[in-house]
């Protein structure tokens, strides 16, 4: 019995320490995203995806990592939730201006903070919210959408309104922090990538199982939608089987 509680002892401490290990990962997932309707008069872009930040400090070694080698960064939401300090916010989008131009959505837990403050922060900094609308990006021999939808779980998604300064001849970017904004998306809108954070990954997965799908990049008939696991935690500081991530995406045209 007694041999039997130190095993069950000695495993437990090993998986709340592999759970720590986990949420703390600093992890930049290199993806290819290949797209059919990808202008064929443009250069490949590289942008670096990040989301669900929540409480933690973006990582020296992820901004090293990615420096040189994307021509944006986009925030999905929750780059903070309530108790995050405006200085550690202030101090995570720093990093990120040392990457590029900054874009960001809004996601559910970013309205826990001092909204007022956070706006004025990115308005000091430059960062470029989209809101239920749409930003054209100047890259290499072509021009990109960036469609922002507000976060479906606080009621704030106008995806239509968002649609209505591009067409769907355009190359298109849409971003929200809830995937679940998929269910709105048509084939005939002209979306050709889709990004997202939110769910967690199902942040801590037993057997396989999670109360979310585990991130993932996949071709759906209506786009191709990229779900991340994102960079932080919510509720408790651990994550299993979905460890934490951030993307830098090089988006090219799918040639056969």
């Amino acid at each position: 019995m007694l041999e039997f509680s130190i095993i069950l002892l000695t495993g437990g401490i090993s998986l709340l320490f592999l759970m720590l290990y986990e949420a703390r990962r600093n992890v930049v997932k290199i993806e290819e995203v290949r797209l059919p309707h990808f202008p064929e008069h443009m250069q490949p872009i590289s942008l670096f995806f990040i989301s669900d930040i929540h409480k933690r400090e973006i990582s020296d070694d992820i901004i090293e990592e990615v420096k040189g080698k994307t021509d944006l960064v986009i925030i999905g939401g929750d780059l903070l939730e309530k108790g995050v300090p405006l200085s550690r916010v202030e101090r995570n989008l720093d990093k990120l201006l040392i990457l590029g131009n900054v874009y960001f959505v809004w996601g559910n837990n970013d309205y826990e903070g001092n909204t007022t403050d956070v706006k004025q922060l990115f308005k000091k900094k430059g960062i470029i919210e989209i809101i239920n609308s749409s930003v054209k990006v100047s890259l290499s021999n072509g021009m990109m959408n960036i469609i922002g939808v507000d976060d479906a779980s606080t009621q704030r998604t106008d995806y239509p309104m968002a649609l209505e300064q591009v067409s769907p001849e355009e190359f298109n970017l849409l971003v929200s922090h809830d995937p679940r904004l998929m269910n709105q998306v048509r084939k005939e809108d002209g979306i050709d990538f889709m990004i997202s954070g939110h769910t967690h990954g199902g942040q801590i997965r037993l057997f396989g199982w999670g109360m979310y799908k585990k991130g993932r990049l996949e071709t759906l008939p209506e786009t191709t939608l990229l779900v991340s696991n994102g960079y932080g935690t919510t509720a408790v500081p651990l994550r299993l089987g979905a460890p934490a991530e951030t993307h830098l995406l090089l988006i090219d045209r799918f040639r056969k």
